[in-house]
């Protein structure tokens, strides 16, 4: 196996990690549904390659910045992996307090698929709360003395990016009837706030005991 790869198991772990936090209903999700309901699916599709292009941009400042500091200072990549188990904890916290918001707003797909494209773009670029979730969520899975630690952030962003394009495309596909039913069960939108907590709260528990490694 390629060095910049992560073990099969870590991947597995990885992999299931990225299918929940996809599926958890968010601000881009919500974006994806607004723009298919209002413009149709080429125009959600479009709001999803935007987003997605966000997504690579921070994932490779993620990469080179976590893999500079590792090189810079061990001790300051170790003092990242415990903030951002003290970041998890909170939104473990913040999701059971408040509850998942999926708001579909109205819309009449103004300025088409570039339009689309744009608001895709635009609301994962200016978000920060991404560049701390890379920041925080990717350390993990790296190894502080893994001399292809830099390789092996990218690789997982571009996972990352890769899961979450294949779940949200589902949504977008059946994005009728996904609104319909969350809209008409409350309960299951909750089991994926529970199911998030939960989630955020084993990866910063496994960020704070792994911290001398």
């Amino acid at each position: 196996m390629a060095p910049f790869f992560p073990s099969p198991a870590l991947a597995l772990g990885y992999g299931l990690a990225c299918v929940l936090l996809a599926a958890t209903p968010g601000a881009d999700m919500a974006l994806f549904l607004s723009r298919t309901l209002a413009g149709g699916r080429g125009q959600g599709f479009a709001a999803q390659a935007g987003a997605n292009a966000g997504l690579v941009v921070h994932s490779c400042a993620a990469a080179l910045g976590l893999s500079a500091l590792l090189a810079a200072s061990a001790a300051g990549y170790q003092a990242v992996r415990i903030a951002g188990a003290l970041y998890l904890l909170w939104l473990a916290v913040a999701a059971l307090r408040h509850g998942t918001a999926l708001k579909v707003k109205a819309g009449t797909g103004a300025g088409g698929l570039r339009g689309a494209f744009l608001n895709g773009l635009l609301i994962n670029l200016t978000n920060p709360k991404i560049v701390i979730f890379f920041v925080t969520f990717l350390p993990q899975f790296i190894e502080a003395r893994d001399p292809h630690a830099g390789a092996k952030l990218f690789v997982l962003g571009l996972g990352f990016i890769a899961i979450t394009t294949a779940v949200n495309a589902v949504v977008i596909l059946v994005a009728g009837r996904f609104v319909a039913a969350a809209r008409a069960n409350p309960r299951a939108l909750r089991l994926f706030d529970y199911a998030f907590a939960a989630l955020m709260s084993a990866f910063a528990l496994r960020l704070a005991f792994s911290r001398g490694r």
